[in-house]
């Protein structure tokens, strides 16, 4: 399946596989920049959501969902394989997924589904030739772009660029529920991955309502946020017509925190991995099997891996080390606290711009005009960089890291010239971590820097490429 050979390091599963006549349908959404606080029924005083409010009554509900980082890039990666976003060399936002890696979609497509991704990329190329492309890492059909877009986007059909008309976020979601229509009746279950563009700024594009929110200080981000919740509307409606909801997963989440600290759910906001820039609403749907209910123990978008693994055929004998869990035990009541501590580490390096209709209206052109691509730099972008780093003089790593063993969460702010900083709080009684427990609880202090300091130096080899037995160059088609 993959390119490269990974070394064994399984992760064990608890729930039985189903059987292939009982594989459901699976469809992950996510949106670009809603924070856990922006929905209607997680409390916000002015944004309406009413299918999200729907879904949440009839779902599974994380109550303490997080991103896997507190921007795009990193998060969509540890959807895509499980682990922390820096062991796949996804440090910030821009950066590419590793074709070494193993991904979800290969997964599946191996298991015998039919793979469709469709809006927000931002892990890779869109050019076809490049094995960071939706096409080579496990999707059978794909329209995408590189990074967020509005109005009128550029878009990558299979390879293929062209420009669309209307709305990103609707145009996403009629591409999805076309490509699970077509193959509804198929013998392959369907696993489609839906990335809006929205509610990322500069908020072009409206909901049905365009009056709505007049006067609101947000009122653009709030508009987009309601048109993503009228298309999740639209999906779920559509896959009872089509009389395949009740065995059809819908797992619905934020990228990263968002953009109004005040309504984050937690401290600062997108870009910090305090509480308001990793906490994002999230729920599961799947009518078969799961009543709807809340859970308060902590999960992440590094779970969504591992979870789907379990349920449609165990475990990959060639899986690199994961650091998500499968939270069926947790959803099904059989654990009370999940297994592992979830980690985050963001600002290790920058990120890199990516203007998406830009670069890929300038493809078009090139292959409308039969020239080679304006881009080639793009086909293989940092995929075969294997560092050695290690840490600093001073003993540390550059950037913020944290690590959540619930209630406790321990943070280390890493410096190049200087000695790191720690921090720790205590969640449950400190939602907005703003006492620092370091001196005044000293045994779990002195046990969760041990836990972050090997943790860190876990996340570095695999960084450094010694999760996989063959680091032989990649170079695509």
């Amino acid at each position: 399946m993959k390119r490269s050979i990974l070394i064994p390091l399984c992760a064990l599963f608890s729930v039985a596989p189903l059987s292939a006549a009982e594989k459901p349908n699976i469809i992950l959404v996510m949106a670009d920049d809603q924070g856990y606080g922006d929905a209607g029924y997680t409390g916000h005083a002015v944004v309406q959501t009413p299918n999200m409010d729907a879904m949440a009554k009839e779902s599974v509900v994380f109550k303490r969902f997080y991103a896997g980082a507190p921007v795009c890039s990193p998060t969509r990666a540890s959807v895509m394989t499980g682990r922390t976003p820096m062991r796949t060399n996804v440090l910030n936002h821009g950066h590419y997924l590793r074709p070494h890696e193993m991904t979800i979609a290969e997964v599946l497509q191996s298991r015998g589904y039919v793979t469709g991704h469709f809006g927000k990329w931002h892990i890779g190329s869109v050019q076809k030739e490049s094995p960071t492309c939706p096409g080579q890492v496990g999707f059978d059909e794909w329209l995408t772009a590189l990074n967020f877009f509005d109005q009128n986007p550029y878009m990558s059909h299979n390879g293929r660029f062209k420009q669309l008309q209307g709305q990103g976020s609707v145009l996403t979601m009629d591409a999805a529920i076309d490509f699970v229509d077509k193959h509804r009746k198929g013998e392959k279950p369907v696993f489609a991955v839906v990335w809006f563009p929205a509610p990322h700024d500069p908020h072009k594009e409206l909901s049905s309502q365009p009056e709505r929110y007049a006067g609101e200080k947000h009122r653009g981000y709030f508009q987009e946020i309601s048109l993503i919740d009228e298309q999740l509307g639209r999906l779920r409606k559509e896959l009872r017509k089509m009389g395949i909801h009740k065995n059809t997963i819908v797992w619905y989440c934020s990228d990263n925190g968002g953009l109004v600290k005040e309504t984050s759910g937690g401290r600062e906001r997108k870009g910090s991995i305090y509480e308001g820039g990793i906490r994002v609403p999230a729920m599961l749907e799947w009518p078969a099997r799961l009543s709807s209910q809340g859970v308060a123990v902590p999960a992440s978008t590094s779970d969504i891996y591992p979870t789907l693994l379990a349920l449609t055929g165990g475990e990959e004998q060639q899986q690199p080390l994961l650091d998500g869990v499968d939270l069926m035990p947790l959803i099904e009541g059989k654990q009370s606290k999940r297994k592992n501590m979830i980690g985050f580490w963001h600002q290790f390096t920058g990120g890199q711009p990516t203007h998406s209709d830009r670069i890929i209206k300038q493809l078009m052109e090139a292959q409308q005009g039969d020239r080679a691509s304006p881009y080639p730099m793009r086909l293989l972008k940092n995929v075969n960089v294997f560092p050695a780093h290690q840490r600093g003089e001073n003993g540390g790593y550059p950037g913020h890291a944290a690590l959540l063993d619930w209630p406790y969460k321990i943070h280390v702010i890493g410096h190049r010239q200087k000695p790191s900083r720690y921090e720790l709080y205590d969640l449950e009684k400190d939602p907005m971590e703003t006492r620092n427990l370091m001196e005044e609880k000293k045994p779990e202090a002195a046990r969760m820097k041990k836990a972050i300091d090997a943790w860190q130096d876990s996340v570095i080899n695999s960084l450094n490429g010694n999760d996989y037995a063959d680091k032989k160059p990649i170079t695509g088609l």
